[in-house]
């Protein structure tokens, strides 16, 4: 079987609220749960905090659209170039990422947001940045605009709930981690929950096409393969 094959076979879990482990971020899980339309709200932390996770766990939704900056000029222009908003919530990432024309497609959206917020025209706007709203390197009237309603911290999970995390993702892909592989993990590799997940789909790919359960022997040969995207 070839590894194309086997990666055609094992897409990747999406991305939910129920498979995402809330560690400190409860509060931020509750209120992205609750947003209706005519609300807004802002996530931001460092790397591997989750807020890609979240925005498109809610984006990618029924009546719901996710953003990405690699097609934010698109996508928010036609947005508010279109006489109606026919989706229920926006959820916008990566906005420190975004250029003049994105950031001004941004702010004619959030403007349209509140204008519209009481009407049966509501939408609820999410957005995502790697910073709070006040260091936003985006025009001053957008970073403004991020913070008209909740804004929330994303935090960083503790090894015992990366360890969690871990468990979720291998169970979603029929996988059996043994503690001992859980804890080599954590001790050894990244602390970034983007690369550990990475890790847990590499290798689901790398032990079937080994057609061999994962061990710590096997995980030691996959991080010293070719195959491997990440090393510790």
């Amino acid at each position: 079987m070839t590894q194309q094959l086997i990666l055609n076979l094992l897409p990747a879990p999406n991305p939910t609220l129920n498979n995402f482990v809330a560690g400190k971020n409860q509060a931020a899980i509750e209120a992205l749960q609750h947003c209706q339309p005519g609300h807004a709200v802002y996530l931001w932390g460092p790397s591997g905090a989750g807020r890609s996770h979240l925005l498109q766990a809610l984006g990618f939704a029924d009546g719901a659209l996710y953003v990405h900056h690699s097609n934010a000029n698109r996508l928010l222009q036609s947005l508010v170039e279109s006489d109606t908003i026919d989706v229920k919530r926006i959820a916008v990432d990566g906005i420190e990422r975004y250029d003049d024309d994105a950031q001004a497609a941004l702010f004619a959206l959030y403007n349209r947001w509140r204008e519209s917020a009481s009407s049966s025209r509501a939408f609820a706007l999410l957005a995502g940045g790697d910073r709070p709203p006040i260091t936003m390197p985006v025009r001053e009237d957008l970073r403004t605009r991020l913070g008209w309603d909740l804004v929330f911290r994303l935090e960083l999970l503790s090894d015992e709930e990366r360890g969690q995390a871990l468990q979720t993702r291998a169970q979603e892909r029929g996988l059996h981690l043994s503690p001992e592989v859980i804890q080599w993990i954590l001790t050894h590799y990244a602390r970034d929950m983007n690369r550990l997940t990475e890790l847990i789909d590499d290798l689901d790919h790398y032990s079937l096409e080994k057609q061999r359960a994962i061990t710590l022997p096997l995980l030691r040969a996959f991080l010293n393969s070719d195959t491997s995207r990440t090393k510790p």
